[in-house]
């Protein structure tokens, strides 16, 4: 391989990686001429904001991968985990509500649930390449 290849393929890699941002990237200098760092400005009580972050991107990629489902299968899993302002209900209660058994409950909210791993999953590959 030559020279010129292995920059363009340099060049392509770190254009992948230019929308990375690391909480320690330097950013600024204080006063004394410390550096500062994202980590540093990031204000918060709460010790675990990090979780919260990850937490939230989580429940952002949940509602958009909701738009995968059967309606039925929405339903079902929006009233089972008390999602869009909903009261958790039991199979049971489900299964009466939609006239249909329980056990079919279960297979649906199965599916469902397996067919939004499988989303998560899926980004998880493509954000490691």
């Amino acid at each position: 391989m030559n020279i010129a290849n292995e920059i363009l393929m340099y060049f392509r890699a770190d254009k992948k990686n230019s929308k990375n941002v690391s909480l320690y990237e330097e950013i600024s200098y204080d006063k004394e001429g410390n550096k500062i760092t994202i980590m540093d400005i990031l204000k918060t009580n709460d010790i675990d904001y990090v979780e919260d972050i990850y937490k939230n991107d989580s429940i952002k990629l949940l509602k958009e991968y909701m738009n995968i489902l059967t309606p039925r299968e929405r339903e079902i899993i929006e009233s089972r985990y008390g999602l869009n302002d909903q009261d958790e209900a039991t199979q049971k209660e489900i299964a009466k509500k939609l006239k249909i058994s329980r056990s079919y409950v279960s297979r649906l909210e199965k599916r469902a649930t397996t067919k939004i791993l499988r989303e998560f999953m899926k980004r998880e590959q493509k954000s490691k390449k």
